[in-house]
């Protein structure tokens, strides 16, 4: 039965797509993105519809029938639950700015019905993605996803940069969907059924079950441990694909190639978080041990892309390394089994981390016409190249620093209450391990410390540092720019999530979703001492900062080893070259030389070897079998041309012959006697 709700929620997922075929109906005609623009924001119109019908109510699940295996029938449909309408709501949330930023900011550009034309595609798949019933349906959205972010990411297909950078996003991402499309198979091999509420929903084949000293998973006996283990495994490994976790996160520093506003909405709440919404929509099925492997994997990742961050000097690189760490920080939030906290700083992140991109974006804007007006020889990406554009750009400054406060963890922003409620929970669950587990939290600790640096380290050498140029960028005035920016400024602060900005027991995304994981022993004197802590570091670094890149007083030297090591991103893409990608180039010139030689050289030398037997045989055919043909023809005609000169029709001839005859027998008899 087709209810308000799935109407409004098919509306949100049609409507980009409708988008879609509208700009590549209209072509270059569809270049002002007004189609893309409506499409997105009626869909923000329904899925927030959605939301107001669904959240904190019973799910609401309609299928069809799709097609039949054997005597399995598969449906496809829509799930609406709390997880489901949220991120329906976030996507759009966070599309809609982005698209009316992308009107100014994209408009110069050639062949701008094609970016409408993707962005809508790829808004209309990650919408199809977060209300799929059934893992098949998801994966094939999730598999449009990356196609359609592909796209994106090579938009600008003249740059020989940006055509390997989607290259290698989407080659990256096959490994992760690899392992993804081998979980769903192990789970329909042991269950029968790839629908997430008769697996995961609270009457499904998999149980959630609170222990009485830690969250212990368990699922029905149909399937042995071991091949969970090994499901969730290869889950995960579709999760790290997607969202860029060590060691697959190479792929998305290089996405910077496209456009900023791709950019910010690949980086925000769409592709790279699909990832950890995946996880958190199959929670039940991961183990002790892979929970234990989604932390340590999302421990490392945070703590060597903050790393890398701290000396990167395009603009858009050091905000790519931001995101991985902070996907990192949520990938540790499900593996200590609070996905729901995990899920809370995926949508504060969504909203300042989407801004950074947006701010960046209207810097480098600026810096570009800066560099064409005065003739300059500057990377407009370099944050060396930048300073003093405080008071130049002052609506772009000021929602920067928001979202920058906001990633830092700073008190009254959003990302305090999601990053310090994902600390304190990391240290409840490492009180209750044991072995180098308990280290999680400690690392998360310091990685904060790392993000508060690298992120004031940007802003210092964009705003405050003198200026390396010595002249005056202007800030890009149309509306369509800072509206978008000052809305999700707006969203960073902590009003949108409750009204006590220090506690975050408070908020009620988390109330809801809480009840739906297995709880932690709450140790009450770390809600207090954790974020205290973490606000008093936040300030030291900034006042660090402030002495090494505004007052000038650096004093370390930038050619050490960590230095080099942390700039160039940890020698992983030489490393990946040198191992995967050299060697799979000298195997394919390998296997060419054996294709031209070797297979090519049997399939030429069998080919000579019939054409030289042909030949013979048809020079047998020729002049042996034709020659007797033609031979017994000739004798034919001989014996046929003899009899029919007998045949004269005169009398005095045929007595002749008879005469001939009887002379011949009467000779035979004569001498046969004597």
């Amino acid at each position: 039965m087709l209810t308000y709700p799935i109407l409004a929620a098919c509306s949100a997922v049609l409507l980009p797509f409708i988008g879609f075929l509208l700009s590549a109906a209209l072509g270059r005609r569809a270049g002002n993105g007004a189609a893309s623009v409506t499409t997105i924001a009626l869909s923000l119109l329904a899925a927030g519809y959605t939301f107001a019908q669904v959240w904190n109510h019973e799910p609401i699940q309609v299928q069809w029938h799709w097609f039949t295996v054997g005597q399995q029938a598969f449906h496809v449909g829509f799930l609406l639950d709390n997880i489901s309408v949220l991120m329906l709501l976030l996507v759009c949330l966070v599309a809609l700015p982005v698209h009316i930023y992308s009107v100014s900011y994209m408009k110069d550009e050639p062949n701008i019905h094609r970016y409408w034309m993707y962005l809508s595609l790829f808004c209309a798949a990650m919408l199809g993605l977060v209300v799929a019933d059934n893992l098949l349906l998801m994966y094939i959205y999730w598999e449009l996803v990356g196609f359609a972010s592909y796209l994106l990411i090579g938009f600008w297909h003249t740059r020989e940069t940006a055509v390997q950078a989607n290259k290698k996003a989407f080659i990256v991402n096959r490994i992760g969907d690899i392992g993804l499309l081998i979980g769903i198979a192990i789970l329909y091999s042991g269950f029968g059924t790839l629908d997430i509420q008769s697996l995961f929903g609270s009457q499904g084949l998999f149980t959630i079950l609170n222990g009485a000293d830690t969250p212990a998973i368990v699922a029905s006996s149909r399937v042995p441990a071991g091949w969970l283990t090994v499901a969730g495994l290869a889950i995960f490994l579709g999760a790290m694909a997607k969202s860029a976790q060590f060691p697959l996160h190479v792929w998305l520093p290089d996405a910077m190639e496209g456009p900023t506003s791709v950019s910010s909405l690949i980086h925000a709440a769409t592709m790279v978080a699909a990832g950890v919404f995946l996880l958190a929509r199959v929670f039940p099925v991961f183990d002790a041990t892979v929970l234990q492997v989604i932390a340590t994997t999302g421990t490392v990742t945070a703590f060597i892309a903050g790393y890398f961050a701290v000396t990167q000097h395009d603009i858009k690189k050091i905000l790519a390394f931001s995101t991985v760490s902070q996907l990192g920080f949520m990938m540790v939030g499900v593996g200590i089994g609070m996905y729901h906290v995990a899920l809370f700083h995926l949508v504060t992140h969504a909203f300042f981390k989407c801004l950074l991109f947006l701010t960046a974006g209207s810097v480098i804007h600026a810096m570009q016409h800066t560099k064409e007006k005065h003739g300059l020889d500057i990377d407009p990406q370099d944050i060396r190249q930048m300073g003093g554009l405080r008071k130049q750009m002052p609506v772009t400054f000021v929602t920067m620093l928001i979202a920058s406060l906001a990633l830092a963890g700073f008190p009254l922003t959003a990302g305090y209450l999601s990053k310090d409620a994902l600390l304190v929970h990391a240290f409840e669950w490492s009180s209750l391990q044991h072995g180098a587990v308990k280290v999680i939290p400690f690392i998360l600790l310091f990685v904060s410390v790392l993000t508060s640096f690298y992120i004031f380290r940007l802003l210092a050498k964009v705003f405050f540092a003198p200026s390396a140029t010595g002249v005056k960028p202007h800030e890009k005035t149309s509306p369509w720019m800072l509206f978008p920016m000052i809305f999700l400024a707006v969203c960073s602060l902590f009003p949108l999530f409750t009204l006590h900005p220090l506690n975050d027991g408070h908020v009620w995304l988390l109330a809801q979703l809480a009840q739906e994981t297995p709880a932690l022993p709450p140790l009450r004197s770390l809600h207090i001492l954790i974020p205290t802590l973490a606000t008093v570091v936040t300030v030291a670094v900034a006042s660090l900062v402030w002495r090494w890149y505004v007052l000038g007083r650096y004093p370390l030297k930038r050619k050490g080893l960590l230095y080099r090591l942390s700039e160039r991103q940890g020698y992983i893409n030489e490393c990946y070259d040198a191992v995967i990608v050299q060697p799979l180039l000298r195997l394919s010139l390998v296997l060419r030389w054996l294709d031209r030689h070797v297979v090519d050289g049997l399939i030429n030398g069998f080919a000579a070897a019939g054409r030289s037997l042909a030949v013979v045989v048809a020079k047998i055919d020729q002049h042996l079998v034709d020659g007797l043909v033609r031979l017994a023809g000739q004798l034919a005609w001989g014996v046929g041309n003899v009899l029919r000169r007998t045949q004269t029709g005169r009398i005095q001839h045929y007595l002749a012959l008879v005469f001939f005859v009887v002379l011949v027998i009467l000779l035979y008899h004569i001498f046969a006697q004597a």
